[in-house]
């Protein structure tokens, strides 16, 4: 436990000190606006898609359990790198939206499978 919260710490520093660099920059003229605010936001995508990755192996208690986080990660490390993918290259309106657009998909596949589990768990 001690060791996940010190990995998001770090983390955490990482997003913070890349955002302040970005900002510094900018201000000296190396990079425009624009870049800053995509290189932050698809730092934001990588991190969900590794928040997704470690999801499954944070929690492995029992079969259903296990399947719903397996599910659950890969649906949020596929939207997590749809996100960057779309801040990195796409005009910001369609990364903005289209972003948003991912993130909600991989939350919306997780419950629906979650509740998939839990119909099929009340029938049995």
């Amino acid at each position: 436990m001690a060791t996940d919260i010190r990995q998001s710490l770090i983390l955490t520093g990482g997003i913070i000190s890349l955002a302040l660099a970005g900002n510094v920059a900018r201000s000296y003229g190396y990079i425009d606006g624009d870049t800053v605010t995509r290189v932050i936001l698809g730092a934001n995508g990588m991190v969900i898609a590794w928040y997704g990755n470690r999801l499954p192996k944070i929690f492995a208690p029992r079969g259903d359990t296990r399947q719903a986080n397996r599910v659950a990660g890969r649906s949020m490390v596929l939207s997590g790198i749809v996100y960057t993918g779309l801040w990195a290259f796409a005009p910001v309106s369609v990364a903005f939206v289209g972003g948003c657009a991912a993130i909600i998909a991989g939350v919306a596949v997780t419950y629906g499978y979650c509740l998939s589990l839990r119909r099929n768990a009340a029938t049995e």
